[in-house]
């Protein structure tokens, strides 16, 4: 079976799931104002990064009590000063079902060397048993698996009188899953997600109770001064005004607020989950005309509208062992990179062989429609060159 080659390409071929693709419209000259060649901690930086911190609260709807911080290290820093800063106040419940769920339970178990801690566990394209949380303990999550195309559906789970922390991870979720903010404590994310902007900062946000267990417990370990949010016992208020800790790149600070500004132009969260719901519909629309391919999530009510992973049913394909299954979707994706029609769509290497397609609010619904017919064609080419059976 042959299937023709498209003669249409996505406009915009990028799909990968970080960094993402960069808001519709994009251009270098929107950064044009950027305060290049300034300090950051100069009246120009200040007032930018103090405005990349505003907007933040509104276009994604952070309550007016929450402090907002912009910090090194992109979401993985974010997550770190929050794991390395809060835990070991009272017993810690992690909850992880893929990659990189599972590196903050081996942080905190390997790296901090905490004693009481409770393991939730489930495989990729499932989520743990979220009746199994004891909110009284402080609760580690990811709000979206980013590798495993699956999100918890809602935050009801969470009790609102719990005694512990909440600490999610939120990178793939942000500016496209409506967070819960009352049954959340520490919330991370990065530029370079569901905005498209540039890598290496993170974001930060903490609630009054977040910011409480800082200023009333002291970690027995050492904090590098990356990690450190308190100065004399008080939470530094600097930090959550655009006083970086380390400095920050100006022209992805511009970067960002462009992102955001496009945000807020275009209906601001509502919309953005609206293009990402749109973006997944295609693809679940396609999924339900094509016999060989299926979502990775089975569950509708858990599946991602941001990282979309996918997996190969054909039986032809299920039928070969797990590193030919990997090399022949490995092969589908170069096929479709080689003509410039689709890049970076590939599984996640720690997950099951298939495809990781991201569908944030800067992809455009007609560039994903696009690309599943380039994956028709590249699938039925891949196909046709396996060794036929004896």
């Amino acid at each position: 079976m042959t299937t023709a080659k498209p003669a249409q390409r996505p406009a915009v071929p990028h799909f990968s799931s970080g960094p993402c693709a960069k808001r519709p419209g994009w251009n270098p000259q929107n950064l044009k104002d950027a305060a290049l060649g300034r300090s950051h901690r100069a009246k120009v930086g200040k007032a930018r990064l103090k405005q990349a911190i505003e907007l933040t609260r509104e276009v994604l709807e952070v309550p007016a009590d929450y402090r907002i911080g912009i910090v090194p290290a992109s979401d993985t820093g974010a997550v770190e000063m929050a794991l390395w800063s809060l835990l070991g106040a009272r017993g810690v419940t992690t909850l992880a079902w893929e990659s990189f769920g599972e590196g903050w339970v081996g942080d905190i178990l390997k790296e901090l060397k905490l004693k009481d801690v409770t393991q939730l566990h489930a495989g990729y394209g499932e989520i743990v048993d979220l009746s199994k949380v004891d909110c009284d303990t402080d609760i580690v999550f990811t709000w979206n698996g980013t590798t495993s195309g699956v999100r918890v559906p809602n935050a009801d789970w969470i009790k609102a009188d719990r005694k512990g922390l909440t600490i999610c991870d939120a990178t793939s979720a942000a500016f496209a899953q409506l967070l819960d903010w009352p049954k959340l404590d520490v919330v991370t994310f990065s530029w370079q997600k569901a905005l498209g902007g540039e890598a290496a900062h993170g974001m930060l946000v903490l609630s009054p109770r977040a910011v409480e267990r800082l200023e009333t417990y002291k970690p027995a370990w050492p904090l590098p001064k990356i990690f450190r949010m308190t100065k004399g016992g008080k939470l530094n208020a600097g930090i959550f005004e655009g006083e970086t800790i380390n400095t920050p790149s100006m022209l992805c600070v511009e970067d960002y607020l462009d992102a955001l500004n496009w945000g807020k132009s275009i209906g601001g969260l509502k919309a953005l989950i609206a293009r990402a719901d749109a973006n997944t519909k295609v693809l679940a629309d396609w999924k339900a005309k094509t016999p060989w391919i299926d979502f990775l999530g089975r569950d509708p009510a858990i599946r991602s509208n941001t990282s979309v992973c996918l997996k190969v049913v054909d039986p032809a394909i299920t039928s070969l062992n797990p590193d030919a299954q990997a090399e022949f979707c490995k092969k589908l994706v170069a096929l479709v990179e080689k003509e410039n029609a689709g890049f970076d769509f590939a599984h996640y290497r720690d997950a099951p062989a298939g495809l990781r397609i991201w569908c944030g609010a800067t992809v455009e619904a007609s560039d994903v429609a696009l690309l599943t017919q380039w994956i028709d064609w590249a699938f039925a080419e891949a196909k046709a060159q396996l060794p036929k059976a004896a």
